[in-house]
């Protein structure tokens, strides 16, 4: 790492909304910007300072791209491990670290990580196929999850009668005991390379049931400080066992008698804590930086109730996009727009984001449902 950050060429293997949204604030630190994605026109492709199209999995082009840059991060984990590995024993600073992104990009070793550490996650096992699923007799319902690739609610599927099999996964997968649960909350810690740990307040979320997306969340929780408190160490458990350097999204439920199950984990900043950059005294994607660049953390400290809601394409919509009922939401206060940069819409992209401000709890969710009923993506 060079000894002045402002020096530091950063590298970013993504260039969609996590990422633009991490350029933003890597600005403040006159930090140059290279980003590698597929896209042509990904979202970050005209804030950085160097864009390469390329693909995420090819070994060269990753391997290539890491030999420009002195840090290299993602936001995304569907890379080529094998090059982050090369680069690593070349001496350019990956972080998270490849061995934590071939954890994760895998929901199976994720699992028996879990178990391996003492980490509260739900009864799962591992099968090869569907014909394996079918003759294992699992009681049902259960959920299957691809072992591989899953992601933004796809490669997951509910089992709850033998006419279910046919929408099964015919590839490794996980099964999981359905959690009979109360809420979905996650926690995002954030660790240094000295080891200084800071967690996020817990935030509690709400999934849209078609599309299986985060359709909004409200920060901080109103839950009991004990539950708080046990999701906050749970979260760093889980960082301090990975011995991870950077931010670690930490998804959990919050079963209906009163335990709290790691569901699964992401390596980088996640749609569960855009919230913080109106909503906490730090935001998720300065956290990343301070703790990739090995800074002190900054404080996590909620500064007002904050409500985040996912700007996703209307579902009978594909095409450029507009944006209906953006000038009446910007009439109410505490509102904070974020557009993606996504020049077409389709039904559940995500194209952005808002966060709703108040001190009034109650004021803040009467002003997420205007917006919510208001703001619509169409084409």
């Amino acid at each position: 790492m060079k000894t002045n950050i402002t020096q530091t060429r950063l590298g970013i293997l993504g260039g969609g909304q996590l990422g633009r949204m991490l350029i933003q604030e890597a600005i403040n630190f006159n930090l140059s910007v290279s980003i590698l994605d597929p896209d042509t026109d990904a979202p970050c492709k005209k804030i950085c300072d160097y864009f390469e199209v390329g693909a995420l999995s090819d070994y060269e082009t990753v391997y290539n791209f890491g030999k420009k840059v002195d840090l290299l991060t993602i936001e995304i984990e569907k890379v080529n491990v094998d090059a982050l590995e090369a680069l690593e024993k070349e001496g350019v600073i990956v972080y998270p670290q490849s061995r934590i992104i071939r954890l994760i990009q895998d929901k199976g070793l994720q699992k028996h990580f879990f178990k391996e550490n003492d980490i509260p996650t739900a009864d799962f096992q591992l099968i090869a196929d569907k014909d394996q699923l079918k003759n294992e007799k699992i009681a049902m319902p259960f959920i299957q999850k691809l072992r591989r690739d899953g992601y933004d609610g796809k490669g997951v599927v509910k089992i709850s009668s033998e006419e279910d099999y046919e929408k099964a996964f015919d590839e490794p997968s996980i099964v999981e005991k359905l959690v009979d649960f109360e809420k979905e909350i996650s926690v995002i810690v954030a660790r240094n390379e000295k080891g200084q740990i800071k967690t996020f307040p817990m935030v509690e979320m709400d999934f849209n049931p078609e599309a299986n997306l985060v359709e909004y969340l409200i920060s901080p929780s109103t839950y009991p400080f004990e539950i708080q408190q046990q999701a906050e160490e749970i979260a760093k458990n889980v960082a301090v066992n990975l011995n991870i350097v950077g931010l670690l999204a930490v998804e959990m439920f919050l079963t209906t008698d009163g335990k709290i199950l790691v569901n699964e984990v992401a390596p980088r900043p996640h749609n569960s804590g855009h919230q913080t950059i109106e909503g906490n005294m730090t935001s998720q994607f300065m956290q990343h930086i301070r703790a990739i660049l090995n800074l002190p953390l900054g404080n996590t400290d909620a500064v007002s109730n904050a409500i985040m809601i996912n700007l996703l394409g209307e579902k009978d919509y594909d095409g450029p996009a507009l944006y209906k009922g953006l000038k009446e939401v910007l009439k109410k206060e505490g509102v904070y727009i974020h557009l993606y940069g996504k020049k077409f819409t389709k039904p559940f992209r995500k194209m952005g984001h808002v966060t709703i401000i108040d001190n009034d709890r109650d004021k803040a969710i009467e002003k997420a449902k205007f917006v919510k009923e208001t703001l619509k993506v169409i084409a």
